[in-house]
């Protein structure tokens, strides 16, 4: 899973999680392209209830079919496009709570955010505060009490160790990568 989107539950937890982006509607029958944002694809089926934009409006999916590197999706009620047409460029989300479980030793990427960052000395660096999506591979945001971020690149010369259990990941500091 990628991307949170809305926090507030009382521990900080996202309430959706983004599974895709909705682009522009495709045909006459009120389908829409829909980029992947997700792990899981297969789980995007008819009769997955779905959220959209920020005011995570509900919608049913009464058909998906690939199309490139994403899917074509139709919603319950959106016949036109220009129906589909309201919902162009908006993020697609389903409620954390229904995110299938992991297998054991895996954490989706939100659960990331409020880990505690530690160097290979275990000298504590600060807490990840954001992840950036680049492209290329994901940047976290470590933050200091001082107000003090480093960027550090999610890659495996550098992510070191991730520790569930205790909310710790333990990092190697490339040079450049304090920002202030």
């Amino acid at each position: 899973m990628t991307q949170e989107k809305n926090t507030g539950s009382p521990k900080g937890e996202p309430l959706y999680l983004s599974v895709g982006f909705l682009r522009r509607p495709h045909g006459l029958q009120g389908e829409i392209i829909m980029d992947l944002h997700t792990d899981f694809p297969e789980r995007m089926k008819s009769g997955r209830k779905l959220f959209v934009g920020d005011e995570h409006k509900p919608v049913t999916l009464t058909n998906v079919r690939p199309h490139q590197s994403g899917l074509l999706v139709k919603f319950k009620n959106i016949e036109t496009p220009d129906d589909a047409g309201m919902f162009r460029n908006q993020w697609v989300f389903i409620k954390a709570k229904d995110a299938p479980p992991l297998p054991a030793g895996t954490i989706y990427q939100h659960e990331l955010i409020g880990f505690n960052v530690v160097d290979e000395h275990d000298n504590p660096l600060g807490e990840l505060v954001e992840i950036l999506e680049t492209g290329a591979n994901d940047v976290y945001v470590v933050r200091d009490d001082s107000g003090r971020e480093i960027l550090l690149p999610a890659i495996p010369s550098v992510i070191l160790d991730v520790e569930a259990g205790s909310r710790t990941m333990r990092v190697h500091l490339l040079d450049g990568l304090v920002t202030g």
